[in-house]
Protein backbone atom coordinates (compact mmCIF):
# COMPACT_ATOMS: atom_id res chain seq x y z
CA UNK A 1 0.00 0.00 0.00
CA UNK A 2 0.99 3.11 -0.95
CA UNK A 3 2.00 5.75 1.86
CA UNK A 4 2.21 9.23 0.94
CA UNK A 5 3.92 10.34 4.09
CA UNK A 6 7.03 8.45 2.85
CA UNK A 7 6.65 9.58 -0.63
CA UNK A 8 5.27 5.88 -2.17
CA UNK A 9 3.05 6.44 -5.74
CA UNK A 10 1.75 3.49 -6.77
CA UNK A 11 1.54 2.55 -10.12
CA UNK A 12 0.14 -0.80 -12.07
CA UNK A 13 2.44 -2.38 -14.05
CA UNK A 14 1.51 -5.67 -16.25
CA UNK A 15 -1.66 -6.14 -13.58
CA UNK A 16 0.42 -5.64 -10.10
CA UNK A 17 0.51 -2.20 -8.52
CA UNK A 18 4.53 -1.23 -7.81
CA UNK A 19 4.83 0.94 -4.55
CA UNK A 20 7.25 3.10 -5.94
CA UNK A 21 9.49 5.79 -3.84
CA UNK A 22 12.45 7.82 -4.38
CA UNK A 23 15.32 7.21 -1.88
CA UNK A 24 17.95 9.53 -1.58
CA UNK A 25 20.30 7.24 -3.72
CA UNK A 26 17.73 6.58 -5.92
CA UNK A 27 17.42 10.56 -6.51
CA UNK A 28 22.04 10.66 -7.18
CA UNK A 29 21.26 7.56 -9.65
CA UNK A 30 18.14 10.00 -11.43
CA UNK A 31 20.51 12.89 -11.53
CA UNK A 32 23.50 11.11 -12.78
CA UNK A 33 21.24 9.45 -15.51
CA UNK A 34 19.39 12.42 -16.35
CA UNK A 35 22.91 14.48 -16.35
CA UNK A 36 21.19 17.14 -14.68
CA UNK A 37 22.86 20.09 -13.30
CA UNK A 38 21.81 20.48 -10.01
CA UNK A 39 18.66 18.74 -8.21
CA UNK A 40 16.43 21.85 -9.02
CA UNK A 41 17.33 21.54 -12.68
CA UNK A 42 15.86 17.94 -12.63
CA UNK A 43 12.94 19.20 -10.88
CA UNK A 44 12.55 22.16 -13.04
CA UNK A 45 12.49 20.24 -16.03
CA UNK A 46 9.63 18.51 -14.95
CA UNK A 47 7.75 21.29 -13.70
CA UNK A 48 8.25 23.25 -16.74
CA UNK A 49 6.85 20.33 -19.09
CA UNK A 50 10.24 19.99 -20.20
CA UNK A 51 11.05 16.33 -20.45
CA UNK A 52 10.98 13.17 -22.87
CA UNK A 53 9.89 9.91 -22.07
CA UNK A 54 13.12 8.65 -21.71
CA UNK A 55 12.96 11.22 -18.61
CA UNK A 56 9.63 9.30 -17.48
CA UNK A 57 11.46 6.07 -17.40
CA UNK A 58 14.32 7.26 -15.75
CA UNK A 59 12.16 8.33 -13.32
CA UNK A 60 9.71 5.05 -12.89
CA UNK A 61 13.42 3.05 -12.54
CA UNK A 62 14.63 5.30 -9.75
CA UNK A 63 11.30 5.03 -7.55
CA UNK A 64 10.68 1.71 -8.77
CA UNK A 65 14.28 0.40 -7.64
CA UNK A 66 13.66 3.28 -4.21
CA UNK A 67 10.38 0.99 -3.28
CA UNK A 68 12.78 -2.00 -4.19
CA UNK A 69 10.52 -3.72 -6.94
CA UNK A 70 11.61 -6.31 -9.09
CA UNK A 71 10.93 -5.17 -12.06
CA UNK A 72 13.79 -5.06 -14.90
CA UNK A 73 14.35 -2.05 -16.79
CA UNK A 74 13.60 -4.01 -20.09
CA UNK A 75 10.15 -5.35 -18.51
CA UNK A 76 9.74 -1.44 -17.63
CA UNK A 77 10.49 -0.79 -21.47
CA UNK A 78 8.22 -3.22 -22.58
CA UNK A 79 5.33 -2.80 -20.25
CA UNK A 80 1.62 -2.61 -19.98
CA UNK A 81 1.46 0.76 -17.46
CA UNK A 82 -2.43 0.97 -16.52
CA UNK A 83 -3.75 4.84 -17.63
CA UNK A 84 -0.77 4.90 -20.63
CA UNK A 85 1.93 6.98 -21.14
CA UNK A 86 -0.43 9.47 -19.56
CA UNK A 87 -0.47 7.90 -16.03
CA UNK A 88 3.27 6.82 -16.29
CA UNK A 89 4.07 10.88 -16.67
CA UNK A 90 1.64 11.34 -13.74
CA UNK A 91 3.39 8.72 -11.58
CA UNK A 92 6.99 9.97 -12.48
CA UNK A 93 6.14 13.73 -11.68
CA UNK A 94 3.77 12.52 -8.22
CA UNK A 95 7.35 10.90 -7.57
CA UNK A 96 9.28 14.19 -7.52
CA UNK A 97 6.52 15.83 -6.07
CA UNK A 98 5.93 13.70 -2.90
CA UNK A 99 10.17 13.71 -2.75
CA UNK A 100 10.32 16.87 -1.63
CA UNK A 101 7.23 18.34 -0.20
CA UNK A 102 4.85 16.99 2.74
CA UNK A 103 1.43 15.61 1.67
CA UNK A 104 -1.61 17.45 3.13
CA UNK A 105 -2.55 16.42 6.47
Amino acid sequence: MANPWRGDVALRINGETQVMRLTLGAIAELEAELESQSLMAMVERFESSNFTSQDVLALLRAGLRGGKCDVSDDALYHADIEGGPLAAARAAAELLARAFTVPDA
